[in-house]
């Protein structure tokens, strides 16, 4: 049975607003996530889904709200040290701990496969370039891509760039992987590619935040499924629970639609 000791992230109240207030991109937005949990975001587009990953590491400043990462309220500009003192919060050091991978992969063009994915770790970690380059060929061994390593990202299909991008974040080794569509920018075919790799990832225990429009991953490998719509947490269930009897009116007009 889960209890709060090892819940990662607690969002309460978690409110983004845009255009002074007219656009409310996230309404209100309560959630804990559990180590080791895989959480599937979905929901129509402009549902509030991205904004709610991307202020998990405050890509997105949220309006109001806390979002406390292994206790700390890394909302807050400054926090209090072991001491008690004030101390000015290190938002980066806390980015360290959440791997993003995004739709479009962000890979750094005029860089090999292997300085993009040993750059973090040797320039903001302060790991050995060798080291780095270890992990980082093992990453590749795991995910087919060993060959590929003194690749350029114009060489490769959007399939291998996007599992480049995900052992790239995890070079870092993360506590958290955060997805924001992750296949959303890739032919059909290549799809199944990446999310084998996210399959693997989350059987051994990651700890997952995933938006996706992926159905099938979703049901397969979330253990918890939130519907958002209108910047809110309209559902949140079991995946057998979540699709086979949804609750709210939204969902299931939703479901029809992309079942």
């Amino acid at each position: 049975m889960a209890t709060n000791d090892n819940v990662i992230i607690k969002v309460t109240g978690l409110k983004k607003h845009y255009n002074k207030g007219a656009i409310h991109a996230l309404d209100g937005v309560d959630i804990e996530i559990r180590k080791g949990d895989v959480v599937v975001v979905i929901g129509p587009s402009g549902s509030g889904k991205s904004t709610f990953l991307r202020s998990l590491n405050l890509m997105e400043e949220p309006t109001s709200g806390e979002i406390l990462f292994n206790g700390v309220d890394i909302t807050k500009k400054k926090i209090r040290d072991e001491n008690g003192k004030l101390v000015k919060l290190n938002i980066d050091e806390h980015r360290q701990k959440m791997g993003m991978v995004f739709q479009h992969f962000n890979l750094f063009p005029h860089m090999t496969v292997l300085d993009n994915m040993t750059l973090a770790p040797v320039q903001v970690k302060g790991v050995d370039k060798a080291a780095a380059e270890a992990k980082a060929m093992a990453l590749l061994e795991r995910v087919g891509l060993a060959d590929r390593a003194n690749a350029y990202p114009i060489q490769l299909s959007g399939g291998q760039k996007q599992r480049i991008a995900i052992v790239r974040a995890l070079c870092m080794e993360p506590e958290v992987m955060l997805f924001d569509e992750p296949t959303s920018a890739l032919d059909p075919e290549m799809v199944g590619e990446v999310l084998d790799v996210m399959k693997q990832l989350a059987e051994e225990g990651m700890t997952m935040v995933v938006v996706t429009h992926e159905m099938g991953f979703a049901r397969e490998v979330g253990e918890r499924i939130i519907f958002m719509d209108g910047g809110k947490i309209m559902e949140e269930n079991t995946p057998e629970e979540f699709f086979s009897n949804p609750q709210c009116d939204r969902l299931k007009t939703f479901l029809e639609k992309v079942l």
